[in-house]
């Protein structure tokens, strides 16, 4: 069992809270106001959430998500933080447009403003559905692993086998800077929901 904070209590936070909570981890959901939660799962601020995780999991909108998370460096430190955020700006119809790091990548961003903790990102090539229910799609969807420590990847991939991600379909990818292709992905999302709606989907590879 690991203690885990979620930072963000959008549908992206709350689905995920709500499956490790489930998988038997202990959560608590770091909100930066109030909050509609189940009564089960704790909430506190940012902060405090941080302080007493052990993992934390930044599902905060991709473009705050660097200056939030720097404000609790402190709480940080040391830690496994996992980012599966993407940081765009919105089009007019309020879709992901023009990557925010289009020379890096959001979780670059993230290693390099909080080099005392172990940026590991993952998850962001799919809807927040699949998540934390992979096997919920016809075709096996693919979680990427990019960040420089490889036992803070261990930690992470530890935490997506209790959301039901098979093993063979965990892929690292390798040192954070490889976190620039999952996140140029981000880009394909509007067509994606213009073309099928919002229903589930995810990136794959097949080989």
């Amino acid at each position: 069992m690991t203690t885990i904070a979620v930072l963000g209590a959008g549908r992206v936070g709350r689905n995920l809270a709500t499956a490790l909570q489930s998988a038997g981890h202990t959560v608590t959901v770091g909100a930066r106001g109030p909050a509609e939660l189940p009564a089960d799962i704790a909430t506190a601020s940012v902060a405090e959430a941080a302080a007493g995780a052990d993992i934390i999991i930044n599902a905060l909108p991709g473009n705050v998500s660097v200056a939030v998370l720097s404000g609790i460096a402190e709480e940080l430190t040391g830690k496994v933080l996992l980012d599966l955020a993407n940081a765009t700006e919105r089009g007019a119809d309020g879709l992901p447009g023009r990557l925010l790091y289009p020379a890096g990548s959001l979780g670059e961003e993230l290693q390099q403003a909080l080099p005392r903790t172990q940026v590991v990102k993952s998850l962001n090539t799919m809807l927040y559905t699949v998540m934390t229910a992979p096997a919920s799609l016809p075709h096996p969807a693919t979680a990427f692993l990019s960040g420089n420590d490889d036992q803070a990847k261990q930690s992470v991939t530890a935490l997506l086998t209790d959301l039901g991600w098979p093993a063979d379909r965990i892929l690292d990818l390798g040192d954070i800077t490889t976190a620039r292709a999952p996140e140029a992905f981000t880009l394909l999302t509007a067509p994606l929901l213009k073309a099928f709606g919002f229903t589930p989907f995810a990136l794959t590879v097949s080989h």
